[in-house]
Formats: C-alpha cells, sequence, structure tokens
C-alpha cells in the first residue's frame, strides 16, 4: 500500500486516443490511492486536454516531436523534477519514453519490458498480450499490483473530460453554430488512410442529415481541412472546423453533439469520454484492441476476411472493409439512436 501523499509521474503516450484512455489509469491510482499527487509528462498539445482530467494534479510538457530524440528537452525536463516524484509509471514502451524518470532520479521506475530499458525502469513487468488484449487494460494495469494485474480480469473506469460551459458558448458564437440539434463527423485518422471512411460519404451523409433538421460540425486538425471543405462545401447548416479549434474547443463540442460519426481515431475517444453516443467506423483496425470506452457507442465493420490488418494502407489496394460501408447504413443507425 502507497503512503499517503504519494508523489507519482505518470510519462503519458504521444496520441490523442491513448491519452484518453491514459485517464482511467489515473482514475485508478485516484481510487486506490486518494492522497497521491500525480503529475503527468507529456507533449505540450495534451495539456489543455490534461487540465480537462481532475485527477491531474500537475501536467509537464515535454516538446519534442514524434521520432525526435530531444535530449535537452527531455534533460531539462528531469532536472526540473528531480526530487519531486516516489515512483514513476511509464505507459509507452520505447527505451526514450523511460528517460526523463531515470534522469530524474526518482526511485521507483515502472514499466513495460521493451527496447533494452532494462537500466532505465528498475521495476519490469512482462506484457501479456493475450490477457491485456486492450491499450487501456495495459495502462491500468500498471496502477495495480502484479498480483492483481497479471489476470487481465479488473475494472476499468471510462475515461471522463469535464466540459467548459463558458467556452462552448463563446465558440458557438464565433463559429457561428446554429440552435439545430447537432451531429460530429470526425473524417480524419492520424495513422493512415486504410483507417478512414470515404470522404464523399460523410458528405453524402450530411446532406442527409441536414435535410432531416441537423447541423452537422466536421472536426479535426490542420491535415483534415481539405476533406472537411469536401464534405461541406455548399451544403448550409454544414460547419467544417478542422484545423479552427484547440483540442480543448473539440471537447467541448463534442459535448455539446447530440452523436457523432468518427473513424477509429483520437477524438473519437474523446467523444466517448464527453458521453455523447459515438457511431464508431471501423476497418483495418479493431474495436477489441481499441474500443470507444462508453456504453453510448455503436461499432459499424464489415468483418470482412482481410479485416482488421492494421495496416496503414490497404495492403490490397481497394479499402473494401471501409468502402463498403454505405452511408444509408449509417445514417440508418442514427435515426434509430435518435428516435430511442
Amino acid at each position: 500500500m502507497a503512503d499517503a501523499g504519494e508523489r507519482i509521474l505518470v510519462v503519458g503516450p504521444s496520441w490523442v486516443g491513448d491519452m484518453v484512455m491514459a485517464q482511467s489509469l489515473l482514475m485508478t491510482l485516484k481510487a486506490r490511492h486518494p492522497c497521491c499527487r500525480i503529475g503527468v509528462v507529456a507533449p505540450a498539445w495534451s495539456l489543455p486536454m490534461l487540465s480537462r482530467m481532475v485527477e491531474v494534479d500537475e501536467a509537464i510538457a515535454l516538446d519534442v516531436g514524434h521520432g525526435e530524440f530531444g535530449w535537452r528537452a527531455r534533460r531539462n525536463v528531469a532536472a526540473a523534477l528531480r526530487g519531486r516524484f516516489d515512483r514513476a509509471i511509464v505507459l509507452p514502451r520505447s527505451w526514450k519514453s523511460a528517460l526523463v524518470p531515470f534522469l530524474a532520479r526518482i526511485p521507483q521506475r515502472l514499466g513495460f519490458t521493451g527496447e533494452q530499458r532494462v537500466v532505465l525502469l528498475n521495476q519490469r513487468r512482462r506484457l501479456d498480450k493475450q490477457r491485456l488484449d486492450q491499450t487501456v487494460k495495459r495502462f491500468v494495469s500498471l496502477g495495480l499490483p502484479e498480483s492483481d494485474a497479471v489476470s487481465g480480469d479488473f475494472a476499468i473506469p471510462r475515461p471522463h473530460l469535464a466540459v467548459d460551459a463558458d467556452n462552448l458558448v463563446e465558440l458557438r458564437l464565433r463559429l457561428g453554430l446554429s440552435s439545430r440539434p447537432a451531429i460530429g463527423m470526425m473524417p480524419g485518422a492520424e495513422y493512415g488512410p486504410a483507417k478512414q471512411w470515404p470522404p464523399a460519404y460523410f458528405r453524402q451523409l450530411a446532406a442527409w442529415l441536414v435535410e432531416a433538421g441537423f447541423e452537422v460540425r466536421v472536426l479535426g486538425g490542420p491535415k483534415d481541412v481539405e476533406d472537411g471543405e469536401q464534405i461541406a462545401a455548399e451544403l448550409k447548416h454544414v460547419h467544417n472546423l478542422c484545423g479552427k479549434t484547440r483540442l480543448a474547443d473539440a471537447v467541448d463540442l463534442l459535448a455539446d453533439c447530440q452523436q457523432v460519426v468518427t473513424n477509429d481515431s483520437g477524438l473519437m475517444h474523446v467523444a466517448a469520454a464527453v458521453g455523447t453516443r459515438v457511431h464508431a467506423l471501423y476497418g483495418s483496425s479493431s474495436p477489441d484492441f481499441t474500443p470507444p470506452l462508453t456504453v453510448q457507442a455503436q461499432i459499424h465493420r464489415l468483418g470482412l476476411s482481410c479485416s482488421p490488418c492494421f495496416a496503414r494502407v490497404c495492403p490490397l489496394g481497394h479499402t473494401n472493409c471501409l468502402n463498403q460501408l454505405s452511408p444509408q447504413r449509417i445514417f440508418d443507425a442514427l435515426v434509430t439512436s435518435q428516435a430511442g
């Protein structure tokens, strides 16, 4: 049993969806050790999201890009943390992710075995991918004694991001949103095109939803702007918000939607964490591994013999796992859910 007031540093993941799922670990730590203080080291972009997690007492930015070593940045962060934490939990499995706790001389440093981290981590666990078959399970298991975690049979708290009602009012005014009931659309998928439902399908669905009396909000990052334009072009009540909002804004805008239609993406997990009903589209990936963590979710997948392949680009060149998933099927599901 940890001492009251134990100081725990969590080294967070580098993807939006994984960061949302990491909240399940933070909730587990606070439930087991109510007096603990939790700090999270994470990419700078994630700090606004971490501010929406009540379990986080301190968020520390590690400004290192994907694939960068960032020795100076890691060393500087470690120096600032030295003497301030009793133990660290390292969620990513790369050796670079374990550097900050090691350089900060945190006494206990726990993570999964991988990438030659024998020196950097002094408490290591073997990852049993059969029992810990979901990303969120792997995260939560590191907050439990190994004897409780090994079976994979333990409670998974569902992430819950706080919503800023004042910010939502400002967003609705600034973005010119209407009083119509809103449906969110997330056409992006950072991992690659094999996870993306065709933008033309999103556009057809948006047109039907407008006719049915809804407003459509297309959300995503700067990389999704072009797809957002294709979806929203010349459609009244369809707003392309891709690249126009911060991540924290997306939290509030998704909480204000009645339902969302989304690829398996980071924003899918954000929508789930604010309690909005999620229609999740799966092609190359699997809901068995990264499901939306909510009871308000409907999974749409064809289950073709070639999927899930977990590839960034369809290895067969056709992406039939998503191209054959019709807009009519999704529209019918949205209408049925709305009526219910």
